[in-house]
């Protein structure tokens, strides 16, 4: 019987097809070519961390076109991400192949393992899983792929009452439609935009204060990569990993309140007490912008 593998992100699922190919050259099968394999490895792209979920999986996807409109807003996705997660889920629930999901202990995989559970909820029996740890998808794409071949074997069925928990865990999530979900201790809580913002500010006034005692007397604030700030964010625990749409967002957010400064380099640095001030008042004199689709919410959950 046919298996098709889920993973989350393009790249993961790159190097798990060539992790496939691997296997199936090693078996000396002239029959299975990338075009044979490739049907059987469905990336789940959506960012399930950031943005509103609720009704995304009931009939007609009505929750997925409020998700789409919040990617369009950021920028810097493919306009059909939303509903090619959903057509492929879809698409899994009409089937009967068994199913192989893989995933770290990142939120965003973590999401998505919960998400698939609830949608093949009433076939446990087709649902296994490789756990993942958080390393195996770091690096170059070869050796990302050597190791996921070397876990292949690590399948294993998932069990009913862990299936139905995980279910009830991704409704709960849908329910709370948070701003944005963070995972921690095992544990999922929703969080706000504001949240975000703080840790991104405590960031760049960090950054200042170390120039300022590396270089005293120098003049200017240090600046910070766009990479760079995504990769501390998680360091000073935003309880995800903050995707680059995501960040930029935030950036062009704060810069147009005035409390940092934005480069066409997208680096940034964190803004003078004179040109937040300025900022505020801009900022402040501005018509309300439209919310975006969704309010926040907290709920946590334990796993």
């Amino acid at each position: 019987m046919t298996t098709i593998h889920l993973i989350h992100g393009e790249p993961a699922a790159a190097a798990l097809l060539q992790a496939l190919e691997a296997r199936e050259a090693s078996r000396g099968s002239e029959t299975a070519g990338a075009a044979g394999t490739a049907a059987h490895v469905i990336a789940l792209a959506d960012d399930l961390t950031a943005g509103p979920l609720r009704d995304i999986d009931e009939a007609g996807d009505p929750g997925a076109a409020q998700r789409a409109a919040f990617w369009q807003r950021l920028g810097g996705v493919s306009e059909t991400l939303v509903q090619d997660d959903c057509m492929a889920l879809a698409a899994l629930e009409a089937d009967d192949s068994h199913v192989v999901i893989w995933h770290t202990p990142d939120a965003a995989d973590q999401l998505a393992l919960r998400r698939a559970c609830y949608r093949l909820r009433n076939a446990p029996q087709r649902l296994n899983e490789v756990r993942l740890a958080a390393g195996d998808l770091a690096g170059p794409p070869d050796a990302t792929a050597a190791r996921l071949l070397a876990h292949l074997p690590d399948a294993a069925p998932i069990s009913v009452l862990r299936i139905t928990r995980l279910a009830l865990e991704w409704q709960e999530a849908k329910f709370a439609n948070g701003e944005m979900r963070r995972w921690r201790n095992n544990t999922f809580t929703s969080g706000t935009w504001a949240d975000l913002d703080t840790l991104i500010l405590e960031i760049l006034g960090a950054a200042t204060l170390e120039g300022a005692h590396a270089r005293p007397g120098t003049a200017g604030t240090p600046w910070l990569a766009c990479d760079t700030l995504g990769a501390a964010l998680v360091r000073r625990g935003a309880g995800f990993t903050v995707g680059e749409p995501l960040v930029l967002w935030r950036l062009r957010e704060l810069a147009t309140a005035g409390e940092l400064r934005l480069r066409d380099d997208m680096c940034v640095a964190r803004a003078s007490a004179a040109e937040s001030c300025a900022g505020a008042a801009a900022h402040g004199s501005r018509a309300a912008r439209p919310s975006l689709p969704h309010t926040a919410a907290h709920l946590s959950f334990s796993r």
